[in-house]
């Protein structure tokens, strides 16, 4: 992205604001491994690729990859993405649904509903959780009657070398930066928990209203908002390219608006 950054002519502050970090207890996925190989759930909802590979990792480690995929084999699959689709397709599988972009937990459920003849009613549904729990869709799933066990295969964590995130947290407050680019929620997230351990929450929310800010997607976008920043660019379609290129296009123009007479250093 730093590169996609300087090739548009921008200056890139790189603040790495997460890590993956595996769970130290992989009970609950093997528990959900063991489930779907006695027949024990009706659908699997893959929400990352990140997430379905952590979880094959389990069963590499642990389990018998072959029954694991003749189980899979043998249930409808709901894939949030390409990412998750991407690993099915490596194992000989496809989807019963694919939501569609952006790729939201909306997305997902409108594409299981359109699927879904008969609804969810008594469907026993284990939904692969990423990062943070999708408090929205477990909600929207049991609205539909389904019996859902969420299972986290990893969470998101600070980076080891914060040093990065609290020089990005001082130069935004401190009216250095023009656009800030975010990729993902839990971004948006650990830049205000570092943001409020250096005391400068409140600076950094008032500077960022002069910020072109700039969102991958709708999900990133409702964090953003959640958190009381408002989204001036949202990628056209969630990924990084379209990101950088269109914040590139649009720039000048929000910070023209934000900032009469500035222009971008």
């Amino acid at each position: 992205m730093a590169t996609l950054v300087s090739n548009y002519g921008g200056r890139p502050v790189s603040a790495p604001a997460l890590r993956e970090v595996p769970l130290e207890s992989n009970t609950e996925a093997l528990l959900l491994i063991d489930g779907l190989v006695r027949g024990e759930f009706d659908l699997l909802v893959l929400l990352t690729g990140v997430g379905t590979r952590a979880l094959l990792a389990v069963v590499d480690r642990l389990r018998d990859r072959a029954a694991f995929v003749a189980a899979l084999s043998g249930i409808r699959i709901a894939a949030r993405g390409p990412k998750p689709l991407a690993v099915l397709r490596e194992l000989g599988l496809d989807p019963w649904v694919l939501a569609p972009e952006p790729n939201t937990w909306r997305e997902l459920l409108a594409a299981i509903d359109a699927k879904a003849e008969r609804g969810l009613a008594g469907s026993r549904v284990a939904v692969q959780e990423y990062g943070v729990s999708n408090p929205e869709l477990l909600a929207g799933l049991r609205a539909r009657g389904a019996q859902v066990t969420s299972v986290p295969v990893y969470r998101w964590a600070l980076p080891e070398d914060l040093e990065p995130l609290r020089h990005a947290v001082r130069s935004i407050a401190g009216g250095e930066i023009d656009v800030a680019i975010f990729t993902t929620a839990t971004q948006v997230v650990h830049l205000l928990q570092v943001a409020g351990d250096l005391g400068l929450r409140t600076e950094l929310l008032e500077a960022l209203a002069s910020v072109a800010v700039a969102s991958i997607g709708p999900t990133t976008s409702d964090e953003l908002r959640e958190q009381g920043i408002g989204i001036d660019i949202e990628a056209s379609h969630p990924k990084m390219g379209f990101l950088v290129r269109e914040a590139a296009e649009q720039a000048a123009v929000v910070l023209q608006a934000k900032r009469p007479g500035a222009e971008l250093r």
